[in-house]
């Protein structure tokens, strides 16, 4: 293996260390429910936890462990609104609704995302090390700097993002490097250890009354006169409603919805412990860190500020940690020389979904069978927070429609949900990054 590998060395995410040893039980599979759920992440525990408040029985399947997928394998970033600017474009408004109406309320409902964590957190007394503590996004290119210069308008009206630019000459303020030419602040955001996150939301769950049944693969969806009936590898489930939670991990069972999300491997590394004065050093107000490539970068520092955890598309699809690793050990040596000769105790990856528009979805592809999925690679909230939109929805507790509820959810002729040709697009990006540093 590289040198750049640490002797104790796990593929596995640094934040599965913080979980208890084990599994909890399995439960059995009860023979009805009030809703079955499918897929055991944030988008399905959040929906889980309303229901139970409104006193509905939930059943939540996972094919692997709870919390095996994205839920526990991202970075631990918390978008406050900001996150989901690439789409609006194209959004076209409801009848009676113009296209800019649906922007402010696309961006507003991704505000309440935010608001939706800390109100749980909160409310459930999940300890997850939650902070909002801000984002540093650095620019790539001063091309880079001037758009988002020209956005921070917008950003702070809409999205009551709290931002400010900085300069080249003060970027050290926010993180010890020359990499970037400056970049923007988003104080309104946070940061979250996502497996104390899940974890607290699966003891909530249990509060709340719904069943989780970890190791149960969903195979088959039937529509019945008064519901629907979902056959797993250990039996079968009738329910009333259906919820598809199941994002980068979608599948055959819901072939519809498959077709409409492309999966994408994101790759993550963990340092080992460093010096303390060189901890503090590189991020001084410990926000989290991302920047305006095409190849992005995303970084922080561990919640016990003693590492650093980097996540990038090293690659667009699921490798080794022997391929990915080296590739982000050297993004982050790009940043922070400093670093050089700092081993990795962890790697791992993870797939984020992908939608056509660049915007999250939620709705019913029939009557009684719900979804909402498309992170867009910035899930933690927007997902939390359509999940439990979605229970509302169900128990007929929602006040008002959700922008994201029913919205086109587009696809691309003869695609059937498996993206061969991410490779061409990740070259293709890279040589536009080449390109675009080479005439910064």
């Amino acid at each position: 293996m590289s040198p750049i590998f640490h002797p104790e060395f796990k593929s596995t995410p640094y934040w599965w260390d913080a979980l208890p040893a084990g599994e909890p039980p399995q439960e059995d599979l009860p023979a009805r429910a009030d809703v079955v759920i499918i897929g055991g992440g944030l988008t399905g525990l959040n929906c889980a936890i309303e229901l139970g408040r409104g006193g509905a029985h939930a059943v939540v399947l996972e094919a692997e462990k709870l919390g095996f997928g994205a839920s526990t394998r991202n970075g631990g970033g918390v978008s406050g609104g900001n996150a989901i600017g690439k789409g609006l474009s194209g959004a076209k408004g409801r009848s009676g609704e113009t296209a800019d109406e649906l922007v402010k309320s696309m961006i507003g409902d991704a505000v309440e995302g935010l608001n939706h964590i800390e109100s749980i957190v909160a409310r459930e007394n999940i300890d997850c090390h939650y902070a909002r503590t801000g984002r540093f996004i650095g620019a790539f290119t001063p091309k880079h700097y001037a758009g988002m210069q020209a956005k921070m308008g917008q950003l702070n009206d809409l999205a009551q993002a709290d931002a400010h630019m900085v300069p080249r000459e003060r970027q050290r303020e926010e993180m010890a490097t020359d990499y970037y030419y400056g970049g923007m602040v988003i104080n309104r955001t946070g940061k979250i250890h996502p497996a104390l996150y899940h974890w607290g939301l699966m003891e909530a769950a249990r509060r709340h009354g719904a069943t989780l049944v970890g190791h149960t693969r969903a195979g088959k969806l039937t529509k019945l006169a008064d519901g629907w009936r979902v056959e797993t590898n250990r039996g079968s489930i009738e329910a009333r409603e259906v919820v598809i939670a199941t994002n980068g991990y979608t599948g055959d069972i819901t072939p519809d919805l498959k077709r409409r999300l492309m999966p994408i491997a994101s790759h993550i590394i963990a340092t080992e412990v460093l010096d303390p004065g060189l901890a503090a050093s590189l991020i001084p107000k410990m926000r989290t860190l991302a920047d305006s490539k095409r190849i992005l970068c995303y970084y922080r520092l561990s919640p016990d500020g003693t590492r650093v955890l980097f996540g990038g598309r090293a690659k667009f699809t699921q490798v080794s940690p022997e391929v990915s690793a080296p590739l982000l050990h050297a993004m982050m040596l790009e940043r922070w020389p400093q670093l050089k000769g700092t081993r990795v105790t962890h790697a791992w990856t993870g797939n984020v979904a992908f939608a056509f528009d660049y915007l999250p979805h939620m709705g019913q592809t029939q009557k009684g069978l719900h979804y909402a999925m498309g992170c867009n690679g910035s899930g933690v909230a927007i997902l939390s927070y359509l999940g439990a939109e979605i229970g509302k929805k169900i128990l007929g507790q929602a006040n008002r429609v959700i922008s994201f509820d029913g919205q086109d959810f587009p696809t691309k002729p003869f695609y059937s949900g498996n993206p061969w040709f991410l490779p061409m697009v990740g070259n293709w990006y890279k040589f536009r990054d080449w390109l675009d540093r080479r005439l910064a």
